[in-house]
């Protein structure tokens, strides 16, 4: 067994004690291991490369990218009012005469609150919690939208909304004529070759997917995000999740490769959050400190009812991990553990 693929199997070794099913790819240059433990549901076998994980806010990554390729052939501009996008007649807070736009949505400096007006934190608390975003119809949204009042003015300061992810994604398809689902197919799974990376799973995709859990242990259903799947209504794959990563190590060292001016086009886009950290369209980012190596990190999370997932790379050293779990427990520090070993062992300097 070689080095990258003995950390992968710590690592998943590690996480299946503690979650119903795991997936973890790690990446290092041009190698790629993927390796799968526990169980995909009751009575399911192991998940694998294709096994089917909700990837909650890693959707977010999703969305960002396909409005830098919209802003790329001019569908729209990044600097563009998020009002301008909407279906009338949409009303779109402001404050301090500062309008939303779409970097703003990309970026969470919209000021925007975290969840949609109306939607009770308790409801996100409860162990075996039904899906709050069921009732999330564009009217419902439009119309609260035009009663939510923002917490700091437009541009900024950061604050985390999955509202604001979940309005950019309904402004773009409704700007581009289509579906969420099939804007995020046109302009980034088909280009990247995502076989896997989908909204809803046609049957075949359905008999791979795996069955998520609270961190009970407790079997819940998916959730929909019904009109604002923008903020986290994707699923995906390990083996998907991983070419997408591999494009985003090589989009700087090859120009022509697949997305490259899109994923660098999110990468231009910086707000600084703190004196260690930013956001870029769609990721975060931070260096590390010069006693842990001043390693970049770029990186999303994402959580529903039922699973948890974490991405993230370093485009300086070639190294990537993707976890993805059949449960609610965070899988974020085994994540970050198996990017800093790869950062250390099998970076671009150390291979």
């Amino acid at each position: 067994m070689n080095e990258l693929a003995r950390l992968v199997q710590q690592t998943t070794d590690r996480l299946a004690v503690r979650h119903v099913g795991v997936v973890v790819a790690g990446l290092a240059g041009d190698a790629v291991e993927i390796h799968g433990a526990g169980r995909t549901g009751p009575g399911g076998a192991a998940p694998g490369a294709d096994t089917l994980f909700d990837i909650g806010s890693v959707t977010k990554v999703f969305t960002s990218l396909v409005l830098a390729r919209l802003a790329l052939d001019t569908t729209v501009h990044l600097d563009q009012p998020l009002a301008e996008l909407l279906p009338a007649p949409a009303a779109v807070p402001v404050r301090g005469a500062e309008a939303i736009t779409l970097r703003h949505l990309a970026t969470h400096t919209s000021g925007l609150p975290r969840l949609p007006r109306g939607m009770l934190m308790r409801a996100l608390l409860r162990p075996n919690r039904p899906d709050p975003y069921a009732h999330c119809t564009s009217e419902r949204i439009l119309s609260g939208l035009a009663r939510t009042r923002l917490r700091s003015v437009p541009g900024r300061g950061f604050r985390y909304s999955n509202l604001g992810a979940g309005l950019l994604g309904l402004a773009l398809a409704h700007q581009a004529g289509a579906g969420y689902g099939e804007l995020v197919t046109r302009e980034v799974c088909a280009p990247l070759g995502l076989s896997d990376t989908c909204l809803r799973p046609d049957a075949g995709q359905s008999t791979r997917q795996a069955v998520g859990h609270a961190a009970n242990g407790q079997p819940v259903p998916p959730w929909d995000f019904a009109a604002l799947p923008g903020m986290g209504g994707l699923r995906s794959t390990a083996a998907d999740l991983a070419v997408l990563l591999r494009a985003q190590l090589a989009a700087e060292h090859e120009p022509e490769a697949p997305l490259a001016p899109a994923i660098l086009l999110t990468r231009d886009t910086r707000h600084r959050v703190n004196p260690f950290a930013w956001a870029h369209l769609g990721w975060l980012g931070h260096r590390l400190h010069a006693q842990q190596g001043r390693h970049l990190q770029l990186w999303h999370n994402g959580g529903t009812g039922g699973f948890s997932s974490f991405v993230a790379f370093d485009p300086e050293q070639r190294v990537g991990v993707v976890v993805l779990a059949n449960s609610r427990r965070s899988v974020d520090p085994a994540g970050t553990a198996l990017l800093r070993r790869l950062q250390t062992d099998l970076g671009a300097a150390g291979r």
